[in-house]
């Protein structure tokens, strides 16, 4: 019990920080640029309409909810390339079905109540 215990705890603990990380909307617009294509902080920073140092508070907080990577630049090893990391968002997906089967428990017993009132 223990073992599970701990293993939702962890899921809880990072599904918490992924909403943390998507709460704010230049985050998500970040989130939504990585997914066409990995870019870097400068180009994240035009295309949002940033400066580079509050850029890089956002993929601060991206990285550490584990949404996003870094890698270097094999051309520029000064230059820091992100990526998104759709593996990430793997815990919110089973708090979502997790969510989504609940509700489709409760829609069918409702649904069943319903059906027999009209029986009667």
């Amino acid at each position: 019990m223990d073992i599970q215990r701990t293993g939702e705890q962890a899921q809880a603990e990072a599904v918490a920080g992924l909403f943390e990380a998507l709460a704010d909307p230049t985050r998500r617009q970040v989130v939504e640029l990585l997914g066409a294509r990995p870019a870097r902080a400068g180009e994240l920073a035009a295309a949002t309409g940033m400066s580079p140092p509050a850029m890089s508070k956002h993929l601060r907080q991206l990285l550490r909810a584990g949404l996003v990577a870094d890698e270097r630049d094999a051309a520029d090893a000064r230059a820091r390339v992100f990526r998104l990391r759709p593996q990430s968002v793997a815990a919110l997906q089973a708090w979502l079905d997790q969510l989504q089967a609940h509700w489709n428990a409760q829609l069918a017993s409702f649904q069943r109540h319903v059906e027999r009132q009209v029986e009667r």
